[in-house]
């Protein structure tokens, strides 16, 4: 626990030098590359993350859009895999998909939330957690685990800057997502941005009007600054 709230506490330290993002660059020349296991949400939610990301924009100017760079999506598993096994990693995702449905998924969003760093946060759209949810990440977990590594380092990432842009508690953070954001800890969220502290609780006061939607897709991305997924790197198709 403590590991972890070290984690946290670094990752609030680093959103207060967040900076704007300049073009992405890759890092396919590194063994070891940092992936996000994703489900795509369907158009519904992908409205609310952008009308949602263009608000606090408007607030918070030195932000991050949502855009064909960072996409909103849900996380359900972050680790460093070898660059030589990536077929491998599709292959294995691949077979998990074909076994669930997530199409047929009626997912509830149901508040905002973001992780503090005064005087600023990164907020998200935080989905009610499901058995169907929980189910999916343990498969995965279990399917990637012979191809993972803790070998990651910033050339792992998408970075803008030869690395500088990866922050430390990252690496850290891929590497034991497993015990630190999976199970129980699991946190089923679209990130929509960046927002002053006053201005995100003003947002978390406001009634939050729940809706459902349901995944669509399902990708492998090559993640970001800030855990961002910056470049997709396999579709999945998903069973109806």
């Amino acid at each position: 626990m403590f590991r972890y709230m070290k984690v946290i506490s670094a990752f609030a330290i680093c959103l207060a030098s967040l900076v704007s993002f300049a073009a992405p660059s890759s890092a396919q020349e590194n063994p070891v590359t940092a992936i996000d296991i994703a489900l795509e949400p369907d158009a519904t939610m992908i409205q609310h993350a952008l009308d949602a990301n263009a608000r606090l924009l408007k607030a918070f100017p030195k932000g991050f859009a949502l855009d064909e760079t960072h996409h909103p999506h849900i996380s359900l598993l972050q680790q460093f895999v070898r660059m030589a096994d990536l077929d491998k990693v599709y292959a294995a995702a691949d077979k998990v998909f074909a076994r669930e449905k997530p199409t047929s998924w009626k997912l509830k969003a149901f508040k905002y939330y973001y992780i503090p760093s005064p005087p600023v946060g990164l907020a998200g759209i935080v989905v009610q957690p499901t058995p169907d949810l929980h189910k999916l990440q343990e498969k995965l977990i279990h399917a990637i685990a012979p191809f993972t590594t803790k070998g990651g380092s910033s050339a792992a990432f998408v970075t803008d800057d030869g690395g500088r842009d990866i922050q430390p508690f990252l690496i850290e953070y891929v590497a034991n997502f497993v015990k630190i954001a999976a199970g129980k800890k699991f946190n089923p969220h679209v990130t929509i941005g960046v927002g002053t502290e006053t201005y995100l609780n003003e947002m978390l006061a406001e009634p939050f009007e729940a809706f459902t939607f349901s995944p669509v897709g399902a990708s492998v991305y090559q993640l970001g600054s800030f855990g961002t997924a910056r470049k997709e790197l396999k579709a999945f198709m998903l069973k109806p």
